[in-house]
């Protein structure tokens, strides 16, 4: 492998996991705050897509729809911990998982019904287009660069809104002790819902960023909760910074491996096979990382508030 090529899938692996951070740490709040399973937790992801690839396409601003995309979810988000989510709190897992289950196919048939069966496609901002040389000589595109970028950002400031300020210093008490806070005189109730829309906006700003680097499709948040199931887990639930470093982790691993794998293969079999048997022990590759970590350790890598 050529330095240019290790640099690119590095930093494509970085890309992933940055957007599998936003992704996750929303769904590590909820799950560590609020003790909710949220299998929705895509539809919002493909929610914020959605509405960033419509506004973008109607007013011809990325950065508008970018803006209403992440809204847009956070809005979403709320208005489903309102109506539906907070009859859950009190009730077994298993029903959680199939209320939020069920909320996929309403999101999947509302966003069919709005924007048409047809994918919609999400055009670069002109700013960000073009590419930059690497070490090696390879261009990598700029916007790549800009949602790692953004999603570093995003995540200091969620580490900053949860470390330094009254609302993080709740959220993490509700981790704790949900009974004692709500004693203490703190709105249960209005902490919930602003703790899922900002689960929410997180996960829309993510699907409006990589909307512009696939099509923008019902279904396309169900492959990436499931990611985002396994960074959580291995990241340790309810850690923001287990998030951070899962995400980092089954990004790099799951890219570098489907690029080095078919690579090592083909050193004693034929490239069409090699390929096939490449790709496909790349895709658990993420799972048996998952799986040495629940061995080394069971509760994560930072379990809590690590």
């Amino acid at each position: 492998m050529t330095l240019a090529l290790l640099v690119e899938q590095i930093l494509n692996g970085v890309q992933l996991g940055v957007m599998l951070f936003l992704t996750a740490a929303g769904l590590t709040l909820v799950f560590g705050v609020m003790g909710l399973i949220n299998l929705a937790h895509g539809s919002l992801f493909m929610t914020g897509a959605f509405v960033c690839a419509w506004v973008a396409g109607t007013t011809g601003s990325f950065w508008l729809g970018l803006g209403a995309g992440a809204l847009a979810a956070a809005a979403a988000g709320a208005v489903v911990e309102m109506l539906v989510l907070r009859r859950l709190y009190d009730r077994d897992h298993l029903d959680q998982v199939l209320a939020t289950f069920a909320l996929i196919l309403v999101f999947s048939e509302g966003a069919r019904w709005i924007f048409g069966p047809q994918p919609l496609w999400l055009d670069a901002p002109a700013a960000l287009s073009g590419a930059v040389s690497l070490p090696g000589g390879a261009a990598y595109p700029i916007y790549r660069l800009a949602i790692i970028g953004a999603g570093i950002g995003a995540a200091l400031l969620l580490w900053a809104l949860i470390s330094r300020t009254r609302l993080g210093m709740r959220i993490r008490a509700g981790e704790s002790d949900r009974e004692m806070i709500g004693a203490l005189g703190v709105d249960i109730r209005t902490l919930y819902t602003l703790v899922f829309a900002l689960g929410a906006g997180l996960a829309g700003f993510a699907g409006a960023m990589v909307g512009a680097l696939q099509s923008v499709q019902v279904g396309m948040g169900e492959p990436v909760l499931i990611l985002a199931f396994v960074v959580i887990v291995i990241g340790g639930i309810g850690s923001v910074k287990g998030a951070f470093v899962g995400a980092l982790l089954v990004g790099v691993v799951d890219t570098m491996g489907r690029v080095l794998l078919p690579m090592g293969f083909s050193n004693f079999m034929p490239p069409s096979e090699a390929s096939g048997v490449g790709a496909a022990l790349a895709s658990m590759l993420i799972y048996v990382l998952m799986a040495g970590v629940l061995v080394w350790r069971p509760q994560g890598l930072f379990p809590a508030h690590g």
